[in-house]
C-alpha cells in the first residue's frame, strides 16, 4: 500500500564527500523504500561535497518554499590552514602560494570586524557560477581562464569559535604599559606572541557568500595565505543543526521507522512570518486564487491557514491580501 505523500521538512546532518543532489536522491530512496511512493523533493540550499552540516530537505508542498531558503543568511563553523592558498580554496585544490608567515591569534581577532558588514568579494573561480554559459568550475577545470566579477555581500557576524561550553576564548592581549607602576592590568609584555596555523572562525551570511572567498581574504589581510580545511553549516534559515539526523537515522526511517518523528511541518520554513486564520468560505476563496478585501492586518507577508492546514503564503497591502504562493493541500490531509 502506497502511502499519502508527505509535506513538510527533513533536515539532514549531510556528512563530508556526500553532494547536495546525492543526498536528495538518499531521502527518495529511503522514502520509497518507506512506502510513500513518488514524493516531490527539493533542497534549501546547495553544500559543497567538501562541506558538512545543515541541508534541508523539502517533501509535498514544501518544495514551493524552497526557493525561499536560498535566499536566506545561513551560519558557518569554518577551519582556515595559513601557510598555503590552493586554486580551489579548500583543501581538493593544488597549490598555487605559500608563506611561511604565520598571524598571531590576536590579530586575527582584530580583524575581524573589518571582514563584517558589507563587503566586497570575488567568488573562486571553482563555483557553480555561470560564464558565458558554462559553469566556472567547469571552465577551471578544463584549464581555461575564468573572469568573474566580484558582488556585494553582507557577513552579519564573524566570530571566533567557542571553548565547546559555549565561551569564546579571546586571545591574550600584550601592552607595552603592563609594568608601569600602579597599572594592574595584568599584561605580560614578556609573554610570546601566539601564533596560529590554523583558526576556526563562526561566519553568519547573507545569500551569495562564499566562505572560501572570506578565508582566501582573511589570510591575505593578515599578511599570509590559507584555504579551508574544514566547513560545517551550523544554521541555513531557520533551520539548526540540533534539528538535523544523521544519514543512519534516515535510513531507519526506509526500514520502517515513524517519518512523522523527523519531519518537520511545512511552516517551519517560514519562521518569522504571522499566520492569518482563515474561516472556510475565505480559505475555499483563497484556494479558488480569489482576492480577500477588507483585511484589518498590517501589510506584509502572512502565513494563511485554515485551522492546523496551510493554505496559502499571502501579501497583505492596503486591506487588499493576494496569493503569492498557494498550497494544495485540503482539511482532509493533516
Amino acid at each position: 500500500m502506497t502511502l499519502s505523500q508527505p509535506h513538510g521538512w527533513l533536515v539532514l546532518d549531510k556528512p563530508r564527500g556526500l553532494g547536495s543532489t546525492q543526498a536528495v536522491a538518499a531521502v527518495k530512496r529511503v522514502l520509497r523504500g518507506a512506502g510513500f511512493g513518488k514524493v516531490r523533493i527539493g533542497h534549501g540550499g546547495t553544500l559543497d561535497p567538501l562541506a558538512e552540516g545543515v541541508l534541508p530537505i523539502a517533501l509535498g508542498e514544501a518544495t514551493k518554499l524552497a526557493g525561499r531558503m536560498l535566499d536566506a543568511s545561513k551560519t558557518y563553523a569554518f577551519t582556515i590552514a595559513f601557510g598555503t592558498e590552493t586554486d580551489t580554496l579548500d583543501t581538493e585544490g593544488e597549490a598555487v602560494a605559500t608563506s611561511d608567515r604565520r598571524p598571531p591569534i590576536g590579530a586575527v581577532a582584530a580583524i575581524l570586524d573589518h571582514f563584517t558588514g558589507e563587503i566586497e568579494q570575488m567568488p573562486p573561480a571553482y563555483s557553480a557560477l555561470k560564464v558565458g554559459g558554462r559553469r566556472a568550475y567547469d571552465l577551471a577545470r578544463a584549464g581555461e581562464e575564468v573572469q568573474l566579477v566580484s558582488r556585494r555581500v553582507t557577513v552579519h557576524s564573524l566570530t571566533l569559535a567557542s571553548d565547546g561550553e559555549g565561551n569564546r576564548e579571546d586571545p591574550p592581549l600584550h601592552s607595552a604599559f603592563a609594568t608601569t607602576a600602579g597599572r594592574p592590568d595584568g599584561y605580560d609584555p614578556r609573554a610570546p606572541l601566539e601564533l596560529a596555523d590554523t583558526i576556526t572562525l563562526i561566519a553568519d551570511v547573507s545569500k551569495g557568500t562564499y566562505i572560501r572567498s572570506l578565508a582566501r581574504d582573511i589570510a591575505r589581510a593578515l599578511g599570509t595565505v590559507g584555504h579551508v580545511t574544514y566547513l560545517r553549516r551550523l544554521k541555513a534559515g531557520p533551520f539548526l543543526e540540533e534539528q538535523a539526523i544523521s544519514l543512519d537515522i534516515l535510513e531507519e526511517i526506509g526500514k520502517g521507522a515513524a517519518l512523522k518523528d523527523h519531519l518537520l511541518p511545512l511552516e517551519a520554513g517560514l519562521d518569522g512570518i504571522p499566520a492569518l486564520t482563515l474561516d472556510p468560505e475565505s480559505a475555499q476563496a483563497v484556494r479558488q486564487g480569489r482576492v480577500l478585501s477588507g483585511m484589518p492586518q498590517s501589510d506584509g507577508l502572512y502565513f494563511a491557514k485554515a485551522g492546523q492546514v496551510p493554505v496559502a503564503l499571502m501579501e497583505i497591502s492596503g486591506g487588499t491580501a493576494k496569493v503569492v504562493r498557494g498550497f494544495n493541500l485540503t482539511d482532509t490531509a493533516e
